[in-house]
């Protein structure tokens, strides 16, 4: 049984129009994701991908950090001092300049909201000259990574109310917003003080729409330029259209299964891996993704090479062993082959979101192949905002979602997010490691290159054998694009657009 809960967008939105068209100069971008808040805490990402706000540290093309609005950093010896040396001549949208002030205190307001930034131990956030002296209480490596989260974008003084909420968008990069409607459309222009140089495309549009069947037909009709994420059947069709681009490209980001480890039919490390035995992950890739490389036997992607487990091949179904498992739990079968316990039927509830298209795909496959193995699985589709509201209220049973491991250049931040004691909203649930917490600690202290990587194979190995989190695919992030533009790339952690580099065809 499958619920759908979930706002409908209507064929007005197909009008969106094409008053804003290539022939006027104007870039449109259509994404799922809604613009839910002026607040970098809340929202940041939609403001860094659409190049709106900046951050002091940049990513380069494999996730390693490089400067942004810090030209360059230095740390003290005993790694508790870090030393950001500003970019000159930078400029906010207001006009005003970039200080080291404005620069420390956005982050110090930053550091009071929810976000990665809170996950390092600092002790003060200070304007030193032209440069940010930040202090910590314990070593933290990945510092520079955790200052390219979005959350911790640079924002102007006159952004943020008394209360030190930001009312307003006012950032640093090559576009600033001319006018924003939330959750759904915003409308960016070229910036000409921008400090790396004016862009080529001078206006661009946002639209927010969580429908993939609408943003494929606004990429089909020509009313929208670049559309991120496809269905896969979408993706097929419009491959075939002359007018069309179809980029995919590997992101370190997973399709996994979010496991109430309380929940007394999966408090067993034997009853989720029975569960994970029972996927048919190779046909799902291959059927439902049209990707067979994206069968998830592991937690983290090959592209997270020390973190991938080489000689791990986890992505092999295997019914016999699941029943066997669940059977030394005390599950056997009934008249129907529906598994039974103490008269308790086997029977869950898995809640999901469309905003990925391929989601809702995935958990009717899932609710087939647990069938066959005796699991009752009833399916609510809902918002993505369900989730972690389930998972703080004690409610939910399994969660469907896609976890990106590039929040932060480096999957430390977002692993300490998800699995420490008291776990996370989009990772484990009533379920801790210690000998997990201890390696994690130690990755944010630890230098030594093959340390580093030992550490980070014995903590992928224990999440796959206690399987707080079952992966299910690893992700490919999808693109239509007009053929009138050029220039046009995928940026592998999904954290800019890169609508700068864009230009329009000759």
């Amino acid at each position: 049984m499958m619920h759908f809960r979930h706002t409908l967008f209507g064929v007005g939105l197909l009008a969106v129009s094409a008053s804003t068209h290539a022939a006027e100069g104007v870039l449109d971008i259509v994404a799922p994701w809604e613009i839910g808040s002026t607040d970098p805490a809340k929202a940041g990402y939609v403001y860094t991908r659409l190049q709106i706000g900046e951050t002091l540290v940049e990513v380069d093309d494999r996730g390693h950090p490089k400067a942004g609005l810090a030209e360059g950093w230095t740390v003290s010896g005993d790694r508790l001092s870090w030393r950001f040396a500003l970019r000159p001549e930078v400029y906010f949208h207001d006009g005003s300049a970039l200080t080291a002030e404005a620069v420390a205190g956005a982050l110090r307001l930053a550091l009071t909201k929810p976000g990665m930034l809170n996950q390092a131990p600092i002790a003060e956030i200070a304007a030193e000259q032209e440069a940010v002296r930040i202090r910590l209480t314990s070593p933290f490596a990945p510092l520079p990574a955790v200052l390219a989260h979005s959350s911790a974008q640079i924002l102007a003084p006159a952004s943020y109310n008394e209360a030190g909420d930001a009312t307003q968008v006012i950032g640093t990069g090559p576009y600033r917003i001319e006018q924003l409607q939330m959750p759904q459309k915003l409308i960016a222009v070229a910036f000409n003080d921008y400090w790396g140089g004016a862009p080529a495309i001078e206006r661009v549009t946002y639209l927010a729409a969580g429908r993939g069947e609408t943003r494929a037909l606004l990429a089909e009709s020509g009313d929208a330029d670049v559309v991120f994420t496809l269905d896969p059947a979408s993706q097929a069709r419009l491959q075939r259209n002359p007018r069309l681009k179809v980029q995919a490209e590997p992101i370190p980001r997973t399709v996994t299964l979010k496991v109430n480890a309380g929940h007394p039919f999966l408090a067993e490390p034997e009853a989720r891996r029975a569960l994970s035995l029972a996927l048919d992950r190779t046909g799902m890739a291959m059927a439902l993704l049209r990707t067979p490389e994206a069968a998830a036997g592991q937690l983290f992607p090959p592209s997270l090479t020390d973190w991938h487990l080489k000689e791990v091949d986890g992505a092999k179904r295997d019914l016999t062993q699941a029943r066997a498992l669940l059977a030394g739990l005390g599950w056997q079968a009934d008249g129907n082959g529906m598994l039974i316990r103490n008269g308790e039927p086997f029977a869950l509830t898995m809640t999901t979101f469309s905003d990925r298209p391929e989601l809702p795909l995935l958990a009717t496959a899932l609710q087939e192949q647990w069938r066959e193995l005796g699991v009752a699985l009833t399916v609510n589709v809902t918002n993505s905002s369900e989730i972690p509201a389930s998972h703080r209220d004690g409610s939910l049973q399994l969660g469907l979602m896609a976890r990106n491991f590039a929040l932060i250049p480096d999957p430390l931040g977002t692993l300490l997010l998800d699995f420490g004691p008291e776990g996370g909203d989009w990772g484990a649930m009533n379920w801790y490691s210690p000998r997990l917490g201890e390696i994690l600690q130690q990755l944010l202290t630890q230098t030594d290159g093959e340390v580093v990587a030992g550490l980070r194979r014995e903590a992928a190995g224990i999440l796959h054998e206690q399987l707080p989190v079952i992966p299910v695919a690893w992700y490919q992030q999808t693109a239509a694009v007009s053929s009138k533009v050029e220039g046009f790339r995928i940026d592998t952690f999904e954290r800019n657009y890169r609508v700068s580099e864009m230009r329009w065809a000759q």
